[in-house]
């Protein structure tokens, strides 16, 4: 198991517990809670929040992302990335972490975990994602930079 990138905290080691938890649920077919209570050491507060909450928000994650998939069903992508694409969209539908940081960390443990096209996958349905559920901070964004400009 590769260690958490010094500086960025706990929550990239949580999100990687999150992700193990929730790959023993898809595995198992046990609940999220009955796997955090079988685990000898207990995770990250985040991780449990993360793990947790796709369970809780499932139906509604699925939807949002089947949405966005061109081309694709959600059964049928590889493990991983599809709990990848739930954990961060779950992120996204929240408003604690940053867009840049949730695709960024999703892109990351794709690289880490899933197959060469994965990355850019992930990273292209997230973007979408993250343009329907997060427009406002989008339009903020947006308006910034208008706002910068000189001379309009």
């Amino acid at each position: 198991m590769t260690r958490p990138i010094p500086g960025l905290g706990g929550r990239r080691e949580a999100r990687e517990e999150a992700l193990a938890v929730l790959y023993e649920v898809a595995a198992t077919g046990t609940t999220v809670a009955d796997a955090l209570a079988a685990r000898p050491v207990s995770i990250e507060a985040y991780g449990e929040a993360v793990a947790t909450g796709v369970e809780a928000d499932l139906r509604e994650l699925d939807e949002l992302i089947s949405r966005h998939l061109t081309g694709w069903r959600l059964e049928r992508l590889a493990v991983v990335d599809r709990l990848l694409l739930r954990m961060a969209t779950w992120e996204l539908r929240g408003d604690d972490v940053p867009t840049g940081v949730v695709l960024s960390e999703a892109v990351e443990l794709a690289t880490q975990y899933c197959g060469e096209e994965s990355p850019r996958f992930v990273n292209g349905v997230l973007r979408a994602i993250a343009d329907e559920v997060r427009a406002e901070e989008a339009s903020a964004d947006q308006v910034r930079a208008d706002d910068a400009r000189p001379g309009e």
